[in-house]
């Protein structure tokens, strides 16, 4: 894939998983076993959704130049890993998030798998940054 193309789909890609994040609020409002944390309005709860809420606005933002962002967007990748894989094990564990497999958990390892696809990398990184 040309370079103009991946960062095209990139800054795509960037928006996409910002807005999403910033959206989380209502989610666990709208489907609660897909997206929501227990116990319901927990200041725990309070305190990721406006986690997520400060990581969209950054990554809508990042969207602008993402070669000068790749520190944010290799942290989203990771933490969205780390992030459901450990929520797809706690769901398969109790019965009670099973939701979460079709909700948060499968949203979280799509966006960091497409962002880790399209984030350019080593030497076409560095030449990027450097040009």
């Amino acid at each position: 894939m040309l370079m103009a193309t991946r960062l095209h789909w990139l800054r795509i890609t960037l928006v996409a998983c910002g807005v999403l994040c910033l959206v989380l609020l209502p989610l666990t409002h709208l489907w609660p076993a897909g997206w929501s944390w227990y116990p319901r309005g927990s200041h725990s709860e309070h305190m990721i959704v406006i986690f997520y809420a400060v990581l969209g606005i950054f990554l809508i933002r990042a969207a602008r130049d993402p070669m000068q962002n790749l520190s944010l967007i290799w942290f989203m990748v990771w933490s969205s890993i780390v992030h459901g894989g450990i929520m797809a094990v706690q769901s398969l564990v109790y019965p009670q998030h099973r939701g979460h497999l079709l909700g948060d958990v499968p949203v979280l390892l799509i966006a960091a798998v497409v962002l880790a696809l399209l984030t350019p990398r080593g030497k076409i990184a560095t030449a990027s940054i450097n040009q």
